[in-house]
């Protein structure tokens, strides 16, 4: 089993920057591939960011790449997506997830946290 804790949403204003972070429990954590998705107000779950399990391998939405790192501290059972650049379109709620293979589809992860706001607007 694997819990999945998100924080650090918020309201930010367009052009400015968040770090999300998720914590996670369990001592399989390093083998696992982890992922954000967002997903906004009447629209579908989408893939944000996903990283290897050693944190070699990244890959991103079209969207965000360029102004979203995400990144893994294994030491400390921790992810985190770093997000420049905000704008209006970011806001949704983020959801940080983990699974057996990097990819982007929802039905690659397994398990998945409560999901953490942000709001992009002046």
């Amino acid at each position: 089993q694997v819990q999945l804790v998100e924080s650090g949403g918020g309201l930010v204003q367009p052009g400015g920057s968040l770090r999300l972070s998720c914590a996670a429990s369990g001592r399989t954590f390093r083998s696992r591939a982890m992922g954000w998705f967002r997903q906004a107000p009447g629209k579908e779950r989408e893939f944000t960011a996903a990283i290897s399990g050693s944190g070699v391998y990244t890959n991103y939405a079209d969207s965000v790449k360029g102004r979203f790192t995400i990144s893994r501290d294994n030491a400390k059972n921790m992810v985190y997506l770093q997000m420049n650049s905000l704008k209006s379109e970011d806001t949704a709620v983020y959801y940080c997830a983990a699974g057996p293979r990097v990819g982007p589809k929802s039905t690659d992860y397994d398990y998945w946290g409560q999901g953490t706001q942000v709001t992009v607007s002046s």
